[in-house]
């Protein structure tokens, strides 16, 4: 079990972030940098937190206990002239600021980014929205449910003969924040090398929309928008998710040329290599439901591990479809250490992602869990006490 040290240090040690946002997109983006070691000093609301807390299950909040890990909490009334007195001279001596305000809340706050730069020019400000705070719909309220929508991906999600599938997660946000922590990175290295921070512009439809991009392009080249495919691919093939005897699943694809003929090879049906309609990609595509009732019927008559073996000895790109529970003890999350267990007050230890990336000088760590709302009030007060 992973035990947290407060001594730890990271390489981005040194960098201060003000994290004023709430909920998934901001708190995604705070954790890559406090995994490596900035010490990121969550400003909370009295009594409530970030909505984040909220979020529990069986009495727990397990959200927050994972993504609000290495940081420091401290709560300010920013309606209050000391609130915002206390923000603004930790804003003057921090490296980044974090917010996911509707567009102008900052302003209305008296804490307009030209204002903060003003005080802090190297300063790095985040400014997280649904669609950007600029364009016509920058006025608008953007939850990640109604990116995930507009941006095209839930019409590219699902089947074909069923409504579009949003996914089963806030998917659109933690896609930003990772995209978010790029980002402050790349502007913290702007800064150290012309002393001149930054406004960040970071919209939620942006980074969802950038993974599935190259549907324009095809759009526009065929006049015609990509229908969800289930789990087939609508640009290789074979590629699908089959049932096994057993009831289980695996996931096969053959999306390079040598790997579709391997597969051929391996459910004992050489023969249609040549077959006019499977010899290459674009024939393979374009009769894909006839190839996969072919390798559907060769594996759903053996069993999840006799597919796997067979499969794996051949050296076809298969794997199992897990659920969690499976991927608690499975031998590659336990192996590679990608799930680890940390320790928690309340429940023991808990199992969470490990750091990722995986640095092989300078890693991050677990150095604080999760704090309590307002747990580093006075700590943080205290060291602002002691600033110029």
């Amino acid at each position: 079990m992973i035990r947290f040290d407060p001594t730890a240090r990271g390489p981005l040690e040194g960098i201060r972030v003000v994290d004023l946002s709430r909920l998934v997109a901001g708190n995604m983006l705070t954790l890559q940098l406090a995994d490596f070691g900035a010490d990121v000093i969550k400003v909370e609301r009295p009594g409530e937190g970030d909505d984040l807390r909220r979020w529990r299950e069986a009495g727990q909040p397990i959200y927050w206990k994972v993504y609000g890990r290495n940081k420091r909490s401290m709560t300010l009334d920013l309606r209050s002239d000391a609130g915002l007195a206390s923000l603004r001279k930790l804003l003057a001596h921090a490296q980044v600021m974090v917010e996911n305000f509707v567009p102008g809340g900052l302003e209305k706050m008296g804490l307009a980014p030209a204002e903060l730069l003003a005080a802090n020019p190297a300063l790095v400000i985040v400014r997280i929205s649904g669609w950007g705070q600029t364009g016509p719909y920058a006025h608008k309220p953007g939850f990640g449910t109604l990116v995930e929508a507009m941006s095209g991906f839930a019409h590219l999600n699902g089947f074909p003969d069923r409504p579009p599938a949003l996914p089963p997660l806030a998917l659109a946000d933690m896609i930003a924040g990772i995209q978010g922590a790029f980002a402050t990175m790349t502007a913290l290295r702007a800064a150290e090398r012309e002393c001149r921070g930054q406004v960040i512009d970071l919209s939620l439809f942006e980074p969802i929309f950038s993974t599935i991009a190259s549907e324009a392009a095809k759009t526009r080249l065929t006049g015609e928008a990509t229908m969800r495919a289930g789990n087939q691919s609508t640009h290789a093939a074979p590629r699908n998710v089959y049932p096994c005897r057993d009831g289980g699943f695996v996931a096969l694809s053959g999306s390079m040329q040598s790997m579709a003929m391997r597969i051929l090879d391996t459910i004992g049906r050489p023969e249609l290599k040549t077959d006019p309609r499977f010899h290459d990609n674009t024939a393979r595509v374009a009769n894909r439901d006839a190839l996969d009732a072919i390798i559907g019927g060769f594996i759903v008559e053996r069993t999840t591990a006799e597919n796997l073996a067979l499969f794996e000895a051949a050296g076809v790109t298969v794997g199992p479809v897990c659920d969690m529970g499976e991927l608690l003890e499975h031998p590659y999350t336990r192996g590679r250490e990608a799930i680890v267990d940390v320790e928690d007050a309340e429940l023991g230890s808990i199992p969470m992602h490990n750091v990722v990336p995986r640095l092989g000088v300078t890693p991050g760590g677990f150095r604080r869990p999760a704090p309590a709302l307002g747990e580093h009030t006075d700590e943080i007060l205290a060291e602002l006490a002691r600033l110029p």
